[in-house]
């Protein structure tokens, strides 16, 4: 029971950090300079991540996302929509899920638009990406094999925590232009 106890508290201890750092309020500059550091961390993974953002008709970057769950879960994140190197929007991504998982984590999640069409389907604001669609771990040279998905590509990068899991679930976006 002991045992148990000490699991749970650390379970818990480890949701809410993970929870806590992703919800923090960020000031709309603190969430541009998170952001920036993001797409520096991502593109120093992989450098060939240069070529995605820059071929992309725009993209999205959660520099924060916090998840955690105990066989209920979900996830949040805040971040920005930029389009020609200019912010465009800011952006919020929610989760739930359900299934076997147990902890918690913060990953940095980055979402880019092949086309115009696939864009304008998230900027409309009620954008959902069901499990279908899957990320891509950024690690040197992952993005060579990456492809898009219904006009889609995803990209994360793991920044602390543990997560076991194997869920049903989709994320859901909201877009609030500038």
């Amino acid at each position: 029971m002991k045992k148990l106890s000490v699991a749970l508290f650390t379970l818990y201890f480890i949701f809410a950090a993970s929870i806590t750092q992703a919800w923090s309020p960020d000031q709309s500059d603190k969430l541009e300079l998170s952001v920036a550091k993001a797409l520096i961390d991502a593109k120093d993974k992989d450098p060939s991540l240069e070529k995605w953002f820059s071929e992309a008709y725009a993209y999205a970057v959660f520099p924060r996302v916090g998840k955690g769950g105990i066989g209920i879960g979900g996830a949040y994140g805040k971040g920005i929509v930029i389009k020609n190197d200019v912010t465009v929007a800011e952006t919020s991504l929610s989760q739930a899920t359900i299934g076997f998982q147990w902890g918690g984590q913060v990953y940095s999640q980055f979402i880019l638009f092949k086309d115009k069409t696939a864009f304008e389907n998230f900027s409309r604001g009620n954008f959902e990406m069901g499990a279908q669609v899957s990320a891509v771990a950024i690690t040197l040279g992952a993005s060579a094999d990456a492809n898009y998905d219904g006009g889609v590509a995803v990209f994360t990068i793991a920044e602390g925590g543990l997560m076991y899991e194997a869920t049903i679930g989709g994320q859901k976006f909201k877009y609030k232009a500038k």
